[in-house]
């Protein structure tokens, strides 16, 4: 009975030769359909994505490979080769666009106390170094909310943290458009460079790990110069400038949190995440278990995070000062009218767009480090060049000259740091380093703004040009990037 059972199962034949190898096994049928060329076009993120085939047979593993193999432990390399565009998938338009509007934003910002700072001090009768203190608020929250970045990513999920950035920029805008005392202001600040920092750090780490980072970075910095440009200086109340900003930011509110809302559950980022966390987790087991805070401790010491720091700190430290006191220089030493002399730092926001938008894209054929050597060059012989013509318009034009140089060095720069950097620690780093930009861009215009105080705001060029001179010494001792080997 039991014999006639399985008949139906078994083919049983007596006195042959046992088997010594197994035919090969095609899959069993599946519910799911094989995915179409059309389809596997769509999901390739990459020239290096492997190619699937869903008609090679599969041959069994012996009862011995089975013991003796185990799975090989995912490599960083294999999450880097899935790299994704601006386009693949087809969301990424939205959130590169989400980005820009909000470095667009971000450019509006940074611009206005440069040419706002002499309505500040007259509507509030306070000098160059009162007035400076609007910098070191900005960096302190910048500075606090950038080290959190890490820790608010895994509570709330991209989405929302972009979201709580741009509440925390909507708030300090409201509080500056009541034009509330001068020490209330320095907490809108505050508040203004929590939420920057907030956004700055995701949306840099978004943009690094698209391909070609270089060119996407170079249009998300290239909107926060076009968001730089609308800031003239036309008189009036100052606080009311801060209500276009507003409005801007509620729209980003709503747009960033629909263009990232399923980011963590698309498959491109699960796979990615999987690779990573894998990479991780080998790199924790080997290095004896680290925690979080731990990783964050090592993401701190790493060589290419302090150097990168400096960088940028003596970078936006230069690119504040000549926004923020370059106007101020222009009416003390060139008997500049302040009702057009605005437009000085909107010509050298425009330069920095232009530069941006275009002189990126010659980055990746030259090399982002020799092509970054030569524009600090450059910018320290136009900084001069403003510095010793006693000529507003030649000054005007020596500006804008040197925001088109300044332009690309923070793209290409970002491209760096994040090829060095492992993407265990990328977010916790790139945070700290954007943070320390900040820092640069309050105690440089705040040191300026002292030594102003003290001696005349010629002392701007000075302290830009030591600035690029630590510029270059910082490039010069960054780690090699190491060539991918086959």
């Amino acid at each position: 009975m039991a014999s006639n059972s399985f008949a139906g199962y078994f083919d049983v034949h007596s006195g042959q030769k046992p088997v010594t190898s197994l035919p090969a096994i095609l899959q069993k049928k599946s519910s799911h359909p094989a995915p179409t060329p059309v389809e596997l076009d769509e999901y390739t993120w990459s020239s290096q994505t492997p190619h699937l085939d869903t008609q090679t047979p599969i041959t069994p593993i012996t009862h011995n490979e089975l013991e003796m193999s185990r799975p090989p432990s995912p490599k960083r390399d294999e999450a880097v080769m899935l790299v994704q565009t601006w386009s693949n998938p087809s969301m990424n338009k939205w959130r590169v666009l989400s980005c820009c509007l909000i470095y667009l934003g971000n450019g509006m910002n940074d611009s206005a106390p440069g040419a706002l700072i002499p309505y500040m001090e007259k509507h509030y009768r306070i000098g160059y170094a009162i007035v400076a203190l609007i910098f070191v608020g900005n960096a302190v929250g910048f500075i606090l909310a950038a080290l959190l970045t890490t820790i608010i990513l895994g509570r709330l999920g991209r989405a929302k943290s972009l979201m709580l950035g741009e509440l925390l920029v909507i708030a300090g805008y409201v509080t500056l458009a009541t034009t509330p005392p001068f020490p209330v202001v320095v907490i809108a600040f505050f508040l203004l460079g929590s939420g920057m920092a907030i956004g700055l750090a995701l949306n840099n780490v978004f943009c690094c790990n698209l391909h070609p980072s270089t060119v996407i970075l170079g249009a998300a910095h290239g909107s926060y110069g076009i968001g730089a440009t609308a800031m003239v200086s036309k008189g009036g109340i100052w606080s009311r400038f801060y209500l276009i900003p507003l409005g801007l930011r509620c729209f980003n509110l709503a747009f960033a949190g629909s263009a990232f809302w399923s980011y963590e559950e698309e498959g491109p980022t699960q796979l990615l995440t999987v690779l990573e966390r894998a990479a991780s987790r080998r790199d924790a087991i080997e290095a004896g278990e680290p925690t979080k805070t731990q990783l964050m401790k090592q993401a701190l010491k790493n060589k290419t995070t302090l150097i990168g720091a400096l960088f940028i700190f003596a970078y936006q430290g230069a690119e504040v000062s000549v926004s923020g006191w370059v106007i101020s220089f222009l009416i003390s030493y060139r008997n500049g009218d302040p009702a057009h002399v605005g437009y000085v730092s909107a010509g050298f926001w425009g330069g920095i767009t232009l530069g941006r938008f275009v002189l990126t894209h010659a980055a990746p054929r030259i090399g982002e480090k020799p092509f970054t050597v030569g524009l600090i060059a450059g910018s320290m012989a136009f900084q001069l060049l403003v510095w010793l013509v006693p000529n507003v318009i030649g000054d005007a034009v020596a500006v804008s000259i040197l925001g088109l140089l300044l332009g690309p060095v923070y793209p290409c720069s970002q491209t760096i740091f994040s090829k060095l950097l492992p993407r265990n620690m990328q977010t916790t780093a790139i945070g700290f380093i954007a943070s320390a930009g900040s820092s640069g861009g309050a105690v440089a215009p705040f040191t300026t703004g002292l030594l102003a105080q003290a001696v005349g705001t010629w002392v701007l060029h000075p302290v830009c040009i030591g600035l690029f001179v630590l510029m270059l010494v910082c490039w010069f001792v960054l780690p090699r990037v190491q060539k991918p080997t086959e």
